[in-house]
């Protein structure tokens, strides 16, 4: 929290309002590697003009800090394919969305290849701690037979997805169905609904993201997924 303070004083009560979500799920102590992954398809753009995405990459890095030690957050967006990523750090997050974003072209939604960047990036870091990932997207994916299929692939794999939905209820139902997917080997994957980024707590979607994850970590430990 000290080098939060004197790094991005800005990001201190997003990062104390997440110390106390981890705390409650029991996770107070424990590592993980954040990345978050962004939707780039066009249905998109009035979440990257009125700042939602910018806000949920600083919600991320708040929850990062206290719990990867490196201060940064692989960020990837994601349309037709992964074509851009970038680090978030606390001595570049303030509009850093705005400025990197437009870099990638809009696209339509594959689930499959931003999934598969993320078990890259996870396996290039060398991290020896699980990847926690944040999901974000409106809408439903290219592919569903595939997205399932990756994500029963994966389960086996020390990473856990915590997919967040922008936008009205309409546009979840394949993102309720993914967090009830039969066919793996541990359940690694949530749902947390933000039909209006705006309006959606820091607290309620720290306790919608750490709940679920912690209780991945307790079943990917007695598989022996993770050490």
């Amino acid at each position: 929290m000290t080098k939060v303070e004197k790094q991005a004083p800005g990001l201190v009560s997003l990062a104390k309002t997440a110390a106390v979500s981890l705390q409650k799920a029991g996770l107070a102590g424990q590592r993980a590697a954040v990345q978050l992954v962004l939707d780039h398809s066009g249905s998109m753009l009035p979440y990257y003009r009125d700042g939602s995405v910018q806000r949920l990459a600083e919600q991320t890095l708040g929850l990062s800090v206290n719990l990867d030690d490196d201060g940064s957050v692989p960020v990837a967006f994601f349309g037709s394919w992964v074509d851009h990523s970038v680090d978030v750090r606390l001595d570049n997050y303030r509009g850093i969305i705005d400025r990197t974003h437009t870099n990638s072209s809009w696209g339509s939604t594959n689930y499959v290849a931003a999934m598969q960047a993320a078990v890259d990036e996870h396996q290039n870091s060398g991290a020896d701690f699980p990847a926690l990932v944040i999901f974000q997207t409106d809408g439903e994916p290219d592919d569903e037979s595939a997205t399932k299929r990756t994500l029963r692939t994966i389960s086996n794999r020390p990473m856990f997805f915590a997919f967040v939905g922008f936008g009205p209820a309409r546009n979840m139902r394949f993102l309720k169905k993914l967090d009830n997917l039969s066919g793996r080997q541990v359940d690694n994957a949530s749902f947390f609904h933000a039909a209006d980024p705006h309006n959606v707590s820091d607290e309620a979607l720290y306790d919608g993201i750490t709940s679920q994850y912690a209780a991945w970590l307790t079943a990917a430990r007695t598989e022996g997924i993770v050490r």
